[in-house]
């Protein structure tokens, strides 16, 4: 589990057993080791960046690839999440502070972007799931962490009033971030209900009219970036925007070979940076995480 060696004098965890005795018994490390965390350029010599994603369980999301529970075990999820950022090529992570400060602790943090999940309110199947509030990180928090950037989902139902405040909220957190040079992610969807449940609309004109929205929200735009599905004519999706983009992997359930492969095209659009992938690398179909990363790793570099 733990990415560093079994030494004494290491601030970091061994092992999920002296996690658990750090947060009963010495919660202020996870201070310290905010504050001694070695950083890097967000961006590296090439330009690209490969993100892991790991923030679906706070919204109640815990399927994956097939196995609707397949991200309830806290020990699997570390332990895939450990292989992943120990893989070469691997820049960083998103997630929310619970488990981001597992992997501060367990020393899979150093010398990683990391990126803060900030609205994890609209709980996945609730009748609420438009007025998706800030409940994970704030402005301050992701600051104060010394961390990179921060995501946020942008779910656009016309129909919803609850969009409204999303909006709202989310300009001001754009604002802010912007203001003191942190990446703000926005992640924006034009969304419905169809038979009760929230829809991604994923052709590319409901992709094109997300991203006019997203990208205006805010008083300022030069540190804000655009997380985007992979589409049909992502071109003429990336003529859309100028902001720099990363690629979400979302949970396909298509053949491995056919997901890559449209990843491997999307990748090759001007003004796509990389790749912000979750489950399909944590709980790849064969189970192979390293191999998985590996692959997704060729794609970006």
């Amino acid at each position: 589990m733990s990415p560093t060696p079994q030494d004494p004098t290491t601030p970091f965890v061994a092992d999920i057993a002296a996690l658990r005795e750090v947060r009963a018994h010495d919660p202020q490390r996870v201070t310290k080791l905010l504050s001694s965390r070695r950083r890097r350029p967000l961006l590296p010599a090439d330009g690209r960046l490969m993100i892991v994603a790991c923030d679906h369980p706070a919204r109640g999301a815990l399927a994956a690839t097939g196995n609707p529970t397949a991200m309830a075990d806290r020990h699997e999820v570390l332990a895939r999440l450990v292989t992943a950022l120990g893989r070469p090529g691997v820049d960083g992570v998103l997630a929310t502070a619970d488990v981001l400060e597992d992997l501060l602790l367990l020393g899979a943090l150093e010398d990683k972007v990391v990126f803060t999940s900030m609205n994890r309110g609209g709980l996945a199947g609730s009748s609420y799931e438009m007025d998706d509030r800030m409940t994970g990180y704030d402005v301050r928090g992701t600051i104060d962490a010394g961390f990179e950037g921060a995501k946020m989902l942008t779910r656009i139902d016309l129909d919803d009033p609850g969009t409204l405040r999303t909006l709202e909220t989310q300009a001001a957190a754009i604002t802010e971030l912007n203001r003191a040079e942190v990446v703000a992610m926005v992640e924006p969807f034009m969304s419905s209900r169809r038979d009760g449940k929230v829809v991604n609309d994923l052709s590319p004109d409901a992709v094109i009219k997300s991203v006019a929205i997203a990208q205006g929200l805010g008083a300022a735009s030069a540190f804000t970036w655009l997380k985007l599905p992979v589409v049909e004519e992502m071109e003429r999706v990336m003529r859309s925007t100028t902001l720099p983009t990363l690629l979400l992997g979302g949970d396909p359930t298509g053949h491995p070979e056919t997901v890559y492969r449209s990843w491997e095209q999307a990748l090759a659009q001007p003004g796509v940076r990389g790749l912000m992938v979750g489950r399909t690398m944590l709980f790849p179909h064969d189970d192979d995480v390293a191999g998985a990363v590996d692959t997704a790793v060729g794609l970006v570099r």
